[in-house]
């Protein structure tokens, strides 16, 4: 897999922007990743040096509309931990 296909988007909430102060950056990636993929697409794509990686599987969860019943996807997110002292600005990219 290409990092194209590993990292699908940033995954942006109050939550992962006060994260972003300490270093950490939230990924939405695919689902069949490993750690160590997700560190060197991240490292490959934004020329940064990670040193830790933790995932979150998320459940789908089911919703309601009325009569209609539906399901919220599943989502693997990836936590990334930079080297101290570097950036990332993924609200440009």
């Amino acid at each position: 897999m290409t990092y194209v296909s590993i990292i699908k988007k940033p995954f942006i909430t109050e939550k992962s922007a006060s994260m972003s102060l300490m270093g950490k950056y939230v990924f939405v990636v695919h689902g069949d990743t490993t750690k160590s993929e997700v560190k060197k697409a991240v490292e490959s794509h934004y020329k940064v040096h990670v040193t830790k990686v933790d995932v979150i599987n998320t459940r789908p969860k089911a919703r309601r509309r009325g009569r209609v019943l539906g399901v919220r996807p599943s989502l693997k997110k990836a936590i990334i931990t930079l080297k101290k002292g570097e950036k990332l600005d993924i609200l440009s990219n």
